[in-house]
């Protein structure tokens, strides 16, 4: 696939990595061609073969570095900790995104309302985004450690879907439209007064940086760790 492509260009123009090989069906190789010769693989297929692929992966005491959301990932913990290989699974690898969610964190707590607006191409699998269900249990984790209330909504009747997916108290509003790649917005509202945060890769190019960040952290995070944030510098 296309983000593929990408992530196999970078690794090869990153002069402390070399890459081992490539798996794709439409390419004819399988994960079990090049298992032998890699220290890590990064996964970005699809929900329905990303748990097995990472499974096979720490079987074989390889490191796995997984883009893909959608799926349980609670079977990769189990598996990290009786195996060599440790798995690091992103929402997103955008580092602007990663900001984003945690600018959402710290400013959900001096707001009475939060909502969320993710922005796919039609080809995306998967609805709410991870990126959007990240950033909502963060929000929701922050007003739940200040004592935060419900979020005031009047709503007694509405057409399926209308108010998007509830998560952890939290609206999520997805939109699949030709022409996006990934973007989101979080709106956060009080009395008098919102703030709107929102993020735009306008290119897959700018997971780069994050995936070769994750790459170069895995073998130093054992385990299972689930989100980028974990491996940068952040204050």
């Amino acid at each position: 696939g296309r983000m593929g492509q990408t992530v196999c260009a970078a690794v090869e123009g990153a002069p402390d990595m070399m890459l081992t090989g490539r798996a794709d069906p439409a390419l004819d190789t399988s994960l079990a061609q090049v298992l032998g010769d890699a220290d890590v693989v990064v996964d970005f297929t699809t929900p329905a073969t990303a748990q097995a692929n990472a499974l096979e992966c720490l079987a074989a005491g390889v490191h796995v570095v997984i883009g893909t959301t959608g799926f349980d990932p609670e079977p990769l913990a189990a598996a990290a900790a009786a195996s060599a290989g440790n798995v690091l699974i992103a929402p997103n690898f955008a580092i602007g995104a990663v900001l984003m969610m945690r600018f959402a964190a710290v400013a959900a707590p001096y707001f009475e309302s939060a909502e969320i607006i993710e922005l796919h191409h039609p080809n995306k699998v998967d609805a709410p985004s991870g990126t959007s269900r990240r950033t909502a249990e963060l929000i929701a984790e922050a007003r739940e450690q200040a004592g935060c209330g419900p979020m005031p909504d009047a709503t007694t009747t509405a057409l399926e879907g209308a108010r998007g997916s509830d998560v952890h108290g939290v609206h999520v509003h997805g939109i699949r439209l030709r022409g996006l790649v990934a973007h989101q917005e979080v709106l956060l509202g009080t009395e008098g007064e919102t703030l709107t945060l929102r993020h735009d890769s306008l290119d897959r190019s700018s997971f780069v940086p994050g995936v070769l960040t994750g790459l170069r952290a895995i073998a130093d995070r054992p385990g299972l760790t689930i989100g980028l944030e974990h491996v940068l510098d952040l204050p």
